[in-house]
């Protein structure tokens, strides 16, 4: 038997005692992939043509699975090599594969392109690992590359490249991959369509998503989870809910991810029934609330009108990470407590939890709703010195958010010329906002310039800009907006408010009367607006912005989508009991003083949930303060 010296000894049946060749010379091997290694002392024979050192291909595969880093991968590869095993697509494949595992993807590709063979999985291996690396461009000209090669793409390959399109949102090319599945004949196979569904979910092409999931004949969790989470991102959070009552009634047990997005949908709809419903069942099932389900439960508590129930979750939780806390934050945020938010910013501090971005967002949020604009300063100026975190235009955006709300335009103004970050539709929206309560039409034209650029088929942003010209009863202005909204073919999202009432979801419009009890509503609604208007109740017509009479303003105003949810809410809920609302766009300042009148007269608490932020009145008050 041939007798190694001690650099050469070669590899033992040991994987702890991986005894390798000098380093010098297997750093050359495996770089350049010899076939032969030439000792320092003296010369011999490539090890592998010696009969008495033959060792299955498996082993190798072995010793590469036990590889803890690349070193020890390059020293593996080493071997190999002086093993002449290179031309085992087994051996091969299993190395590139433990090169793309440690993110180690030039070598992988360098490798990949030294192959003089390759096989489907050689391919597969390739397309995941660019995938896995964020590479998508070299993702999509490998996967190219395999179908010009004849080479017929697997349920490994196929998945990967189209969680590339979902990442990507990009529909074009999630199609023509989907192109490829029907050729392929694999439209059948469970993990190709479950990657189809969550492509189509992600890219907000819901309908077809659907149309995959329901023609699936096995769904697993993970595509349950998938189209639950896809409809509550599409906005219709209410069929994220049924799905997920269907989901259980096919005897589908859901774990803490599924959970998390039925969380999630919860906090989208907004509705506290069943939020309570999910709670319940989160604990029958004794799902111990970590940090991502308990922070997603903190949101949906807050989203649904309790914060009190929020900060119970919050105080429950064992470990709170900076989402939490932030969450938390935001929370009491956007419920216009803003005192409690900023207290519990030292509270974090003190348990070793350091602020980040999403942090100060939270803050200065906060702050921008309860007109803290002092707190909201200080904060700005330490999130940097103090603490490492570097402004971006979502802070400057709550900025000029707390400097515009508190009628301080000049200051807000002159934030936005001196930011050295880009600016977005986000800051340009809140500066336009802020002209719009303070009725400053020069700077509302101006901002309003520099949003269409940005944003040309926003119909909200024209909306907002006629609203400012119809309150200064501009109404030529406002009729050329309107023209120009009609020949973008651009279209005002309407306004609609929903409530829930025992488990069922009722939506109403402007002078909505498809409800079925549409006549006890506006019988109810007539007598209310007598009593009110007794109490002192004014019907403020500037929020109509439309040059009819005066008659027709108060007539249209007493329709709000607002106004018919509430008084629907008094007929259908028992007394003393709150009303929970929630309203697509920001709520008029009609109908926040009409809710007010409502709360007081009616002895009611209303919770109404608009686009910006929460409004609790009691007794004739409002948490606002009447700032928002």
């Amino acid at each position: 038997m041939l007798k190694l010296t001690k650099t050469q000894t070669f590899l033992t049946a040991n994987h702890e005692r991986f005894r390798l060749l000098p380093l010098s010379q297997l750093a050359a091997i495996a770089d350049t992939q010899e076939t032969s290694l030439k000792s320092q002392t003296h010369t011999q024979k490539p090890l592998e043509s010696h009969p008495s050192l033959h060792i299955d291909p498996k082993y190798f595969v072995s010793v590469l699975l036990n590889c803890k880093n690349i070193f020890q991968i390059k020293q593996a590869h080493a071997q190999i090599v002086a093993n002449g095993l290179l031309t085992n697509l087994f051996v091969s494949n299993k190395l590139l594969y433990i090169y793309v595992q440690h993110k180690a993807i030039d070598k992988a590709h360098a490798f990949f392109g030294a192959m003089r063979e390759k096989d489907p999985v050689s391919w597969s291996v390739m397309v995941g690992g660019f995938a896995k690396d964020g590479d998508f461009v070299n993702c999509f000209r490998t996967f190219k590359e395999l179908t010009r090669c004849g080479v017929q793409p697997d349920n490994y390959t196929l998945p990967f490249v189209l969680r590339v399109c979902r990442d990507r949102m990009d529909l074009l090319m999630g199609s023509l991959v989907h192109g490829v599945v029907l050729k392929s004949g694999l439209c059948w196979d469970h993990f190709v369509c479950a990657a189809l569904v969550d492509m189509y979910a992600k890219c907000r092409v819901i309908d077809d998503a659907r149309k995959l999931f329901d023609d699936m004949h096995k769904k697993d969790l993970v595509t349950w989870t998938v189209m639950i989470d896809g409809y509550a991102e599409c906005g219709n959070a209410n069929e994220s809910l049924v799905l997920f009552d269907w989901m259980r009634e096919e005897g589908i047990v859901p774990d803490k991810i599924t959970m998390v997005t039925v969380v999630n949908a919860c906090s989208k709809l907004g509705a506290m029934h069943k939020a309570r419903f999910v709670h319940d069942y989160i604990c029958s099932m004794k799902f111990s609330l970590n940090v991502i389900l308990g922070t997603a439960m903190i949101d949906m508590y807050a989203k649904c009108g309790s914060v009190d129930f929020a900060r119970e979750i919050f105080d429950g939780m064992r470990e709170k990470n900076v989402i939490s806390w932030s969450v938390m934050i935001a929370a009491y945020g956007y419920h216009g407590q803003g005192k409690k938010a900023l207290d519990l910013f030292p509270m974090m501090l003190n348990c070793g939890i350091m602020p980040n971005k999403i942090t100060f967002v939270s803050l200065l949020y906060a702050c921008s709703h309860a007109g803290l604009v002092d707190e909201g300063f200080e904060l700005f100026n330490i999130m940097w010195d103090k603490y490492g975190v570097k402004p971006d235009v979502k802070h400057c955006t709550c900025m000029v958010d707390l400097l515009g709300r508190a009628g301080r335009l000049d200051e807000a103004l002159k934030l936005i010329e001196n930011m050295t970050v880009e600016k977005d539709e986000g800051l340009w929206s809140a500066f336009l906002a802020a002209c719009r309560i303070h009725k400053h039409v020069e700077l509302a034209e101006w901002a309003a310039k520099s949003l269409l650029e940005l944003q040309p088929q926003n119909p909200g942003h024209y909306v907002l800009l006629s609203n400012i010209y119809a309150n200064a009863g501009m109404w030529e202005d406002m009729a050329k907006v309107r023209n120009l909204m009609t020949k973008r073919n651009l279209k005002k999202i309407p306004g609609w408010t929903w409530i829930e009432v025992d488990n069922k979801i009722h939506q109403f419009s402007v002078g909505d009367k498809s409800h079925p009890l549409s006549k006890e509503i506006y019988g109810l609604l007539k007598s209310l607006i007598e009593k009110l208007e007794l109490a002192g109740y004014v019907p403020d017509t500037n929020f109509v912005l439309h040059d009819v009479v005066e008659e027709v303003k108060v007539g249209m105003l007493y329709t709000h989508s607002e106004k018919l949810a509430i008084t629907f809410g008094l007929i259908a809920t028992p007394e003393g009991t709150p009303i929970r609302i929630t309203k697509n766009l920001r709520v008029c300042g009609d109908c926040h003083t009409f809710i007010k009148f409502v709360s007081a007269i009616t002895k009611r608490s209303i919770i109404v949930r608009d686009s910006n932020r929460f409004h609790h009145f009691i007794e004739g008050a409002c948490s606002c303060g009447d700032y928002w």
